[in-house]
C-alpha cells in the first residue's frame, strides 16, 4: 500500500507541479495495482482549507472526494486502533491530522509520500519518500 498525505493527495489530484515526478510515479504505480490510499482525515483536512480559503476546488469537497474514490483511490478509515496508536505520537507531531496520518500508515506498513518536514523527520518507524522529488 502507498499513501498520500493531504498535500500529496492536493498536489497529485490538481497536478501541482510540487509533487515530485518520483512521488507521482509511486503514486500512479500504486494506483495501477488498486494499493493507493489516503486517510479519511485528509479529506477533513481538504474541507477545513477550502473552508479558510487556503485552496481552491471547482466543485464541493464532497463531489471531488466521489471522484477520487472512484478513480480508484482507497479511503482509509480512522480505526479505534489507529486513534489509540496517534496517541503515542503526541510528543514528537504536533499536529493532530498529522499524528492519524502516520499511524494508519505505520499500522498499515505503508509507504507515506508527503513533504511534511516534521513527518520526514521524524525518527519513529514509517516508511516515507519525500513527495516533492
Amino acid at each position: 500500500m502507498t499513501m498520500l498525505d493531504t498535500n500529496a493527495l492536493i498536489w497529485l489530484a490538481m497536478g501541482d507541479q510540487r509533487m515530485g515526478r518520483k512521488a507521482t510515479n509511486a503514486a500512479d504505480r500504486a494506483l495501477a495495482a488498486d494499493s493507493l490510499g489516503v486517510s479519511a482525515i485528509s479529506f477533513w483536512e481538504v474541507s477545513t482549507l477550502r473552508h479558510r480559503g487556503r485552496i481552491r476546488l471547482d466543485q464541493p469537497v464532497e463531489a471531488w472526494r466521489a471522484e477520487l474514490l472512484e478513480n480508484g483511490l482507497i479511503e482509509i478509515p480512522v480505526t479505534g486502533e489507529i486513534a489509540i496508536t496517534a496517541a503515542t505520537f503526541t510528543d514528537v507531531l504536533r499536529d493532530p491530522a498529522d499524528r492519524i496520518i502516520v499511524a494508519t500508515a505505520a499500522r498499515g506498513r505503508a509507504l507515506l509520500l508527503t513533504s511534511d518536514e516534521a513527518i520526514l523527520a521524524w525518527t519513529g518507524s514509517l516508511r516515507r519518500q519525500d513527495a516533492r522529488l
